[in-house]
């Protein structure tokens, strides 16, 4: 006689599985819940000023980026010792 039910059998590893899902949802939702974002949303797009501080080390260091904003915000911020004082200005001014 087989027997399927919440001891044995097909059934007993279902519950295995939601009860370890569970966990693992329960103990990842407040961690994530508590990162930083690494940039403020909706990202500012700047003066015309502020991109022509930035124009050149865009070019030089990130054009692979180009045209994703946030890409090429990312690869500023990795690139901040290289990039020009004037730009670094302008990625402290919106809080990078």
């Amino acid at each position: 006689m087989i027997v399927i039910g919440w001891v044995t059998g097909e059934g007993y590893m279902i519950r295995q599985t939601a009860i370890v899902l569970a966990v693992i949802v329960s103990a990842a939702t407040p961690s994530f819940s508590q990162l930083p974002l690494p940039i403020p949303l909706p990202l500012p797009s700047g003066t015309p000023e502020d991109r022509a501080a930035c124009e050149s080390d865009v070019r030089r260091y990130c054009q692979s980026a180009i045209p994703d904003n946030l890409r090429v915000l990312g690869c500023l911020q990795t690139n901040r010792q290289r990039i020009s004082p004037a730009c670094r200005g302008v990625l402290t001014k919106y809080g990078q």
